[in-house]
């Protein structure tokens, strides 16, 4: 770093003052700043031309929004159209939580993408061999029943709950009390850093950082966490909104999270601050404390295994949730062209489809509405609770929820892309196994099709939906158990995933791999030699993320015959225990 450019000190007033400086002095090469500060800047500058011939590398890239009004998108606009920047963009989770595209097609198809997976971390790790995913159901309060899930000897992250949540009690001071009081007696708080010493219940030390109380020495705490270089400077970090993405405590090997958080990507977030590599932590752990729900014990088990498989699919940063679908109106195809697996062909040759329609289509506007509905409770939650009204989506929330979206169409054009949305939803909720389509509508065979024998289902009643806070996700279709035990807890119960390692991450990703490819057991038996000499020649399996996409294909090829041998394997012990 170039003396006197690292802008991400504390302090405001003069780092867009340095950062204009960075830009005219030819000796710097490097420096480092906030979203803020960059964006601040940009704006100041006025003049995209500025950033000319420069690499412009921003993290947590998923602030950006394709949603106008999102100044950190429109700078990224603004630099890729008017500058000769290089724009590298870096998140853990390339997804938002309000389901708003990060970049707009034709800006996304301009960068490379290398996916840098969990699987992948795990595998390269030198001490960090497994994560633990735990949820813990307590009744009443949840003081005591933290006193049982923290583990005083791990270095932890405690997230206390959302003041608006059930699980709080509205005074978020004292909530940071009650945590105090789970951890031991407070000796003493260093006056220069705001560091509070505890002596544990068994005489123990421990150092104690408080980032809730909002008052002028946590700013001093900040400053210390952020110069942390030693493993016993710090033993517990108590946190509300902060100690979340980007911060960096390479040893917190456990954080423990109170109430329901509202978005996965919140969830992979907090996970992450566990999982950095360090010496002496061979295992992370992510333990969520709720109060128990109003519901059937296996229920919820089921409910938490389809958590623990969307937090898994997360972490493998791999867009598993849908089916890659693509519609085709049969009016704009070319003749002799070849279709692709996943084609959805509309047949509008009597009523061709409308030149919005078509744009809405080739602009990801079919996700859109799904994405929007599936994230509104007042029309999925009568579905929820009576399955057979699924009428109620595809009648009246639906096109309500187009027309919201897209205020310009004609009934005829909503009426059509609400057919779509059907389509894409039974798709989605099958696995990729279409079961109906609208009128007028054929599948080109590949992933999204397959032959039923249990005849049609009702498009909307077909789905399971998975609640994670307000949001709503599909995860039930994958054939996946992670749940490692269930035990008594608090006077009701926790659920313990199993260890999930490279291994198992690599197995999860292969499964998923082979229920969406398109690949043949003749394919198979073909590519199998080549899978082989890849692996001599390169002395590394052919990868799902390579940009080569022979390379790619091969991979596909390796995930279906693991897949075929671990069905196998399972039938035969099946066949052992009749």
């Amino acid at each position: 770093m170039d003396a006197g450019y690292n802008l991400c000190t504390l302090g405001n007033e003069w780092k867009i003052n340095k950062l204009i400086e960075f830009l005219d002095d030819p000796e710097a090469r490097f420096l480092l700043c906030t979203h803020s500060t960059l964006r601040n800047a940009y704006e100041r500058l006025g003049d995209a031309r500025k950033f000319d011939n420069m690499l412009i590398a921003i993290d947590e890239f998923h602030h950006t929004s394709a949603e106008e009004g999102n100044k950190l998108g429109a700078m990224v606009d603004g630099l890729i159209r008017n500058s000769s920047a290089h724009i590298v963009a870096m998140t853990g989770s390339y997804f938002r939580g309000d389901q708003v595209p990060i970049l707009p097609p034709e800006a996304e198809a301009l960068f490379t993408q290398v996916t840098y997976t969990y699987y992948e971390q795990l595998n390269g790790y030198k001490h960090l061999k497994s994560l633990g995913l735990g949820y813990h159901f307590y009744q009443g309060r949840y003081f005591e029943a933290m006193k049982e899930v923290l583990d005083l000897n791990k270095k932890t992250i405690v997230h206390i709950p959302n003041v608006n949540s059930a699980e709080s009690t509205g005074q978020k001071y004292s909530e940071v009390d009650y945590v105090l009081d789970a951890i031991g007696e407070v000796k003493d708080k260093d006056p220069k850093t705001g560091i509070m010493t505890l002596k544990t219940r068994d005489g123990k030390l421990l150092k104690v950082a408080d980032l809730v109380t909002d008052d002028p020495m946590r700013v001093n705490v900040l400053s210390f966490l952020r110069d942390i270089r030693q493993r016993d400077e710090m033993d517990i970090i108590i946190a509300l909104g902060m100690a979340k993405e980007g911060f960096d405590w390479p040893w917190c090997e456990h954080v423990l999270t109170i109430g329901y958080r509202s978005s996965l990507t919140e969830v992979v977030q907090i996970i992450g601050r566990a999982t950095r590599d360090c010496e002496g932590k061979s295992h992370a752990q992510f333990t969520n404390l709720i109060a128990q729900p109003d519901a059937e014990d296996e229920d919820v088990k089921n409910s938490v295994n389809n958590m623990l498989k969307a937090i898994t699919l997360s972490l493998l940063m791999r867009e598993v949730l849908a089916p890659n679908i693509t519609f085709r109106p049969r009016s704009l195809l070319r003749e002799g062209e070849t279709l692709q697996p996943g084609d959805i062909v509309i047949d509008d040759s009597e009523a061709p489809i409308s030149p919005r329609v078509h744009e809405i289509l080739n602009s990801g506007g079919i996700e859109q509405i799904v994405t929007t509905l599936l994230n509104t409770p007042e029309a999925v939650n009568p579905v929820i609770a009576a399955p057979d009204e699924h009428k109620i989506l595809t009648e009246a929330a639906m096109p309500r929820i187009i027309t919201q979206l897209f205020p310009d169409l004609p009934p005829e054009d909503v009426s059509m892309l609400n057919d779509l949305a059907q389509t894409q939803m039974v798709i989605t909720a099958n696995g990729g196994l279409v079961t109906e389509l609208p009128p007028g509508a054929e599948v080109i065979p590949g992933d999204t099709t397959t032959d039923r024998d249990d005849g049609p289902s009702n498009s909307a009643g077909a789905l399971a939906f998975l609640r994670v806070g307000e949001k709503f996700i599909n995860v039930s279709s994958l054939n996946i158990d992670l749940i490692e035990s269930v035990n008594p807890f608090q006077g009701a119960y926790e659920i313990l995933s199993k260890s999930v390692t490279a291994p198992m991450l690599k197995t999860i990703q292969d499964q998923v791999t082979a229920q969406r490819s398109s690949v043949s057991e003749e394919e198979a038996v073909l590519l199998w030699p080549r899978i082989k000499d890849f692996k001599r020649q390169f002395g590394v399996e052919p990868s799902l993320n390579a940009t080569d996409a022979y390379e790619r294909r091969l991979a596909e090829v390796l995930a279906y015959v693991r897949n075929k041998k671990a069905q196998q394997i399972q039938a035969a012990q099946a066949a052992k225990t009749e």
